[in-house]
Formats: C-alpha cells, sequence, structure tokens
C-alpha cells in the first residue's frame, strides 16, 4: 500500500524505497522528483529558478480509484493505483503517460514484460543509473532539445545524445505537438530516444530523477511557461542589433583597426568587430599580449568612436605555466580526472579552470576584469565552453559539485555565468557574450550561442538552420553561426563563394549577423601553428575574410543585406522586447505562430524571424528558385517582387543569388 501525504499544495507519494514528490513550479507547470535514498535532494535546481510558495494547486483523492492527483492551473498529474503517472490538460486531454508494460495493470492493457517506468538501477559502489520510459504517440510531433548538426527539426525517431561537443548544445527541452513542454532537469551525461514505440530519457548515472512539466494552448505558451521558471535573457543592446566582423584570426592592433577603418571609409556600419584567440599572453592569464595590442584603451576609443564595439575572445584554458595555475589550483578551481591525466598540449601544456567552482569563477573573471573590461571591454567570446578536452571524457572529469558522468552538462551555464555575473556587478544591465555551448537556463546569462567549428558546404548550411531553430524552440532565443561556415572554405574559389552569399543572406536574418571563419590558405603558410624567426611557437591566422574579400560583385550583395538589417533596426529591436519580456524566439518555426495550420507543422526549410517576415533561405548549389509554404490566416507579400498571395499555400519564389526569398505579413509595418 503507497503511503500519500499532501501538504501546501503538494504530493508526495511513496511505496518501498521509491519516493516521488510533485509540486507546483511556474505557471499551469509541474516538477517531478523521484528517489530511492533515503530522502528526496531538494537543494539543487538545476536549470530552474527558485519558487515561492504557489497558492492554488489542488492534490484530491479518487478513492474507487485508488489514485491521487495534483492539479496546478492548466496541468494536472494523476497516480493510479500501481503508482503509473500520467499527465493532462485542463480540457481532460491525455498529454503524457509512462510507459508501464507488466502484469499489474490489469485494468487497461497487461503484458508480462515487467517494464517499470522509472527505473533507477544501482551502479555498484556509487549512485543510481536512471532510466525513464514515457508513451509514444503516433499524431506527436516533437521539437526542441538544443542544438545538433542534424537536418530533422522534428526529432519524433531520432536517438540523440546528451552531451556537450564542439558544434553540438545538449539543451534538454522538448515541445510537443500535443501541448505540452517537458524539460529533463537533469545534467548528467546519456541519451534520449524518441522511439516510435516509446520515449526513453537516460542518465548514465544521477542521484534522482527529475524532470518539469508544463502544459499550454500553444507553442507560444508553453515557451513562455518554460522561459519563466528557466529564466529570460536580458534586453540586447541598441548597439550590437547590427552586423559583426570577425576572422581567424587578427593578429594585432594595426590590422584590426585598418580593418575597421575600411569599413567606416566604405559607409558600411559596422557594430562590432572580433578578437579571436591566441591575442593574450598564455592560456589561462586572460589578459592582451602587449607586444600585438601594445595600447587596447586607445584602440577601443578609436572604434567607438566609429561606432564599433569590440568583442574579445577567452577561453577556460589554463597554461601551467600561467600566472594564474597555482592559485587556480591550490583552491581546487581546476578539473581533475579520476585516472590518468586531463593536461592537453594544443599550444602549451593546458586544463581548464572548473567553472562549476565558485572562488574559481571569481578569480577568472577578476582577472578578465581587470585585463579587458576596465580597458574598456564589455562582450566576451566565451569559446571551449563545453570544455574540450583531448578525449571528450567527461566521465573521467571530477568537478567541483560531482562526477562528470552527474554534471559535466551544466559547464556552460557556470562558465557564462561567471561573466554575467561579473558584468552586471560591475553595473551592466544587458550583457550579452557569445558562448560555444549552452544548456538550459543559460539564457537568463546573457548566452548568445553560436554553432561552433561547422564545416563549409551545403549540408552544414542547411543543418545551421535546423540546429538555430532547434535551439530557440529550446529556450536560447539569441543564436548564430559562422557565416560561410568555419572550416574549409577558401576565399580564393568561386564555388565557395555561392554558398558563402547564401550563407551570409540568411545571417542578414539570424539573431546576430556575424561574420566569421578559418578561411584557407592560411598565412605565412599553409601550416596553422609554425615556428617564427625566434624560435617561438605561432599561430597563424586565416585567409582574408572581410566583405571585399569576395570580388565586387559580392560586396554589393553584402552590403546590400548589411544596410537591409540597419533598416530593420526598429523591427529587431521590438523582437528582442517579446525574447525579453515574454520568453518568445527569436526565429520562429512556422507553427510557433500558426499551430492551427497542419502543414506547418511540417514545414523545415523556413522560418519567421520575429512575428511578421518568413524566411526562406537557399541551401542547395546552383538553385535560382525554391517552392515555399506561406501559413494559412494571412496575406503574404513577396519582397522582391511586391506579389501578394493568400496563406495556406506553396508558392515559387524566384531566388537569384541577390535574392534571399522574404515574405511579409500584410498589415505589419514592415517596410522592406
Amino acid at each position: 500500500m503507497a503511503i500519500i501525504e499532501t501538504g501546501n499544495g503538494k504530493l508526495y507519494w511513496q511505496q518501498g524505497r521509491e519516493k516521488m514528490l510533485i509540486e507546483p513550479w511556474g505557471r499551469h507547470s509541474l516538477r517531478v522528483r523521484v528517489s530511492r535514498n533515503s530522502c528526496i535532494d531538494q537543494a539543487e535546481n538545476w536549470a530552474l529558478l527558485p519558487q515561492e510558495e504557489q497558492a492554488g494547486a489542488v492534490v484530491s483523492r479518487d478513492e474507487a480509484q485508488g489514485s491521487v492527483s495534483i492539479q496546478n492551473g492548466n496541468i494536472r498529474a494523476t497516480i493510479d493505483r500501481h503508482g503509473y503517472l500520467a499527465f493532462y490538460n485542463q480540457d481532460g486531454k491525455e498529454l503524457l503517460r509512462e510507459y508501464w508494460r507488466n502484469r499489474n495493470d490489469l485494468s487497461e492493457y497487461c503484458v508480462p514484460l515487467n517494464y517499470n517506468a522509472r527505473q533507477l538501477k544501482p551502479i555498484i559502489g556509487g549512485d543510481w543509473k536512471l532510466t525513464a520510459y514515457f508513451e509514444a504517440y503516433d499524431d506527436e510531433r516533437l521539437y526542441g532539445l538544443g542544438q545538433y548538426q542534424e537536418k530533422q527539426l522534428n526529432r519524433k525517431g531520432l536517438t540523440l545524445e546528451l552531451a556537450q561537443r564542439n558544434s553540438q548544445a545538449s539543451i534538454p527541452f522538448l515541445l510537443s505537438s500535443r501541448g505540452y513542454g517537458f524539460l529533463w532537469n537533469n545534467p548528467a551525461l546519456g541519451r534520449v530516444t524518441l522511439g516510435l514505440n516509446r520515449t526513453e530519457w537516460v542518465a548514465d548515472s544521477t542521484k534522482q530523477l527529475d524532470y518539469w512539466i508544463t502544459a499550454g494552448d500553444t507553442p507560444a505558451q508553453i515557451e513562455e511557461n518554460y522561459s519563466a521558471v528557466t529564466g529570460r535573457v536580458p534586453m540586447m543592446r541598441d548597439d550590437v542589433m547590427g552586423f559583426w566582423q570577425c576572422k581567424l584570426r587578427y593578429r594585432n592592433q594595426e590590422e584590426l583597426l585598418a580593418v575597421a577603418r575600411k569599413y567606416k571609409e566604405l559607409g558600411v556600419p559596422l557594430d562590432v568587430i572580433v578578437i579571436d584567440f591566441f591575442h593574450w599572453t598564455k592560456q589561462g592569464e586572460w589578459k592582451f599580449d602587449p607586444a600585438c595590442w601594445p595600447d587596447p584603451e586607445a584602440m577601443i576609443r578609436e572604434l567607438n568612436q566609429m561606432g564599433t564595439k569590440l568583442m574579445v575572445s577567452v577561453w577556460p584554458t589554463v597554461d601551467i605555466a600561467s600566472e594564474n595555475h597555482a592559485e587556480l589550483a591550490q583552491m581546487g578551481g581546476l578539473i581533475q580526472p579520476d585516472h590518468g591525466n586531463l593536461y592537453g598540449t594544443f599550444m602549451g601544456y593546458t586544463t581548464y579552470f572548473d567553472s562549476t567552482h565558485p572562488q574559481a569563477r571569481e578569480l577568472v573573471w577578476n582577472r578578465s576584469k581587470q585585463n579587458y573590461f576596465d580597458k574598456g571591454v564589455d562582450l566576451f567570446w566565451l569559446d571551449e565552453a563545453e570544455p574540450e578536452t583531448a578525449a571528450n571524457d567527461m566521465e573521467n572529469v571530477r568537478f567541483h559539485i560531482g562526477p562528470g558522468a552527474q554534471v559535466a552538462n551544466i559547464y556552460p551555464f557556470f562558465y557564462t555565468k561567471a561573466y554575467y555575473d561579473g558584468m552586471t556587478q560591475a553595473g551592466m544591465d544587458k550583457v550579452i557574450n557569445l558562448v560555444r555551448c549552452a544548456w538550459a537556463g543559460s539564457q537568463r546569462f546573457g548566452a548568445l550561442l553560436w554553432s561552433g567549428d561547422v564545416y563549409s558546404c551545403w549540408r552544414t548550411l542547411r543543418e545551421q538552420l535546423c540546429a538555430g531553430l532547434s535551439a530557440s524552440v529550446s529556450g536560447i532565443p539569441w543564436w548564430t553561426c559562422d557565416i560561410g561556415g568555419f572550416l574549409a572554405g577558401r576565399t580564393d574559389d568561386p564555388k565557395f563563394h555561392e554558398l558563402f552569399i547564401r550563407w551570409f543572406e540568411l545571417g542578414a536574418f539570424l539573431p546576430v549577423f556575424r561574420l566569421h571563419g578559418e578561411r584557407l590558405p592560411h598565412w605565412p603558410n599553409e601550416s596553422m601553428v609554425y615556428k617564427a624567426p625566434n624560435g617561438d611557437l605561432q599561430f597563424g591566422t586565416g585567409a582574408d575574410n572581410e566583405i571585399w574579400s569576395y570580388g565586387e560583385k559580392n560586396l554589393e550583395i553584402c552590403k546590400k543585406y548589411i544596410f537591409l538589417r540597419d533598416q530593420l533596426r526598429p523591427y529587431v529591436k521590438k523582437t528582442m522586447e517579446q525574447a525579453h519580456e515574454q520568453g518568445a524566439p527569436v526565429m520562429r518555426p512556422l507553427f510557433y505562430a500558426y499551430p492551427q495550420d497542419a502543414k506547418a507543422w511540417e514545414v523545415e526549410d523556413s522560418y519567421l524571424f520575429g512575428d511578421d517576415i518568413l524566411v526562406a533561405p537557399v541551401m542547395e548549389e546552383g538553385a535560382v528558385q525554391r517552392p515555399v509554404y506561406l501559413p494559412q490566416g494571412e496575406t503574404w507579400r513577396e519582397v522582391a517582387t511586391g506579389k501578394r498571395f493568400e496563406g495556406g499555400q506553396w508558392v515559387q519564389a524566384e531566388a537569384p543569388l541577390e535574392v534571399i526569398p522574404l515574405f511579409v505579413r500584410e498589415g505589419s509595418q514592415v517596410e522592406l
């Protein structure tokens, strides 16, 4: 017989050693925790913000059925007499049910498989391997889960690793077409399988089951509920909403200023220019190398006078010979191996600072403040945020807050928090920092996620659209990618020019419009790393990657879209206000705004940029037209031709190289 306790609008259930706590957590939402330990751990909230005691949740019993329920607004959870858990909306529609298959379920579907939906299996000498099963529904479509290099926007049928990698950001939130959102509130390594027969979440090592679920009549309501409990992005700064220039890499102060001056001479607005990696003395010293950057304050003053802000790349790597290594090591502020040695040999003998360690975060920020922020740098590029150890062997890493198998996925969350906390304490209220990885809740620390060191090819371009939309659905409104891809693009290759221009056109309609790339050939030779005449190991630079690097014709196309983005500043600002105030994505799948249009749930190659602009990028080599689906209930104006079309149909859009198909919703205030 189960033990059931109620009080303060919470439901506690216990049968044998298994204990379950269900409680309201935000509007129309519930948090579920299950443990086989002596008690349920209620100290750690992971991605979720703390919640005040919420009035209004109702706990009730059905003695005849032997069940107990808890309802919070439009969501209700019911535990039946066998301990099986299901969730319903305000109309009684089943949203999600645990997957049980055993002979006890006499009332519905009796099979002797003995599949229990909540499996906490002991790890000898350790904690638990967790598997949670849920029913699969034939009519369900699932979106989100963060950023993966996959082409499928609908995640149904996929198996995805729950782990952070270069170009992969595991953000374990799903939005369902059945009207619910689901957050796997667990930073452990594992996997999720969204099978046709069942859904399966796995944590390789953990202390307990922890997830959050919400109900909403529309995707917008679900996203609003989710962002309210994980945090919303700050308001984006006005001075970074335009074009960003970056390359691998500007080697010194004069080289960078020459590029900024040329943009000024051309009359092309440049919001941000970026100093990439290895501008520092040693990894883990977080300061300019004075040999190459002798007067950063003067450089920043000149950039500001031109209307351009400076962003500087920082890494979490710490060289054993750096001035901060000993202090970080002494405080326990470096990641540790359970076996062997974690030090790598990329341009030094390095490991990573432990972002989960509060004092280590404080030290890293204090050095960054002294050497960058106090000199005028207030935009940081937080690279290597996974962190990317040599073997990506997070199971072998021990963090301040626990073993890597249990907590590794939260590293980028705390890395971003280190800079957010420091910058807000220094008086900033609009923090935005570029970061190569993210976890649920990272957005509240001003995280601008980008898709990592992706390859320069047409397939990758297609995958970036899916990656950006999936990250946006997962609660990260600020997303971008390297225009042109990062790896293997050649500035002198006309075939690459076409890919570059199509990517550039898409970039103009991303939350952040940012040009970056390694670009071949390297200088001073084809080797990225080389020995200088004095014998020191030096990092080279890629070929030119400015808008004038691709010929006059392509320069004019790039200028067209930079000026177009500048023209859209009021619209972009309005869209960023929606992200800040409501948690609305900036990039939106069509179903987000048109959930009643069944076809809108199927479209995966176009999207909405804010409320009113439908973007249909060209992502096939040689294509000069493409089909575009226009959602029902609107009249749409094609920007390139001025033609008007009723929604609910496919149209053929002409797309010569200089045109990305754009459609504006009739009745909007957008002038394009």
